[in-house]
């Protein structure tokens, strides 16, 4: 089953923080690796403990996407953060979060 990408409004101040390349980049792999089975644990894809952000978190390089993923009444994936990875803290938008 197919999966629709949603991006939360805050996700657009996030892609502000990123380069051009980095967003493509986030872009392209959240269509490729989130689309069909998203709650299938992979090398770069994993639930998270509990946390305030998301209980999925997908990895690209130094990036990092979390999102959600709901299966009724429809099939959506939820995009709640999108940010970059700094040792054992995550800037998201401005924000440093530490997880």
């Amino acid at each position: 089953m197919k999966y629709r990408i949603e991006y939360s409004p805050d996700t657009e101040n996030h892609f502000h923080v990123l380069t051009t390349r980095q967003q493509v980049t986030v872009l392209d792999t959240v269509e490729k690796q989130l689309q069909y089975q998203p709650a299938v644990e992979t090398r770069n894809r994993k639930p998270m403990r509990p946390n305030p952000i998301a209980p999925w978190e997908l990895r690209i390089g130094d990036l990092r996407v979390y999102y959600d993923i709901e299966d009724d009444p429809e099939y959506v994936v939820y995009i709640r953060a999108i940010g970059i990875k700094e040792r054992n803290n995550v800037r998201i938008g401005k924000e440093v979060i530490k997880l």
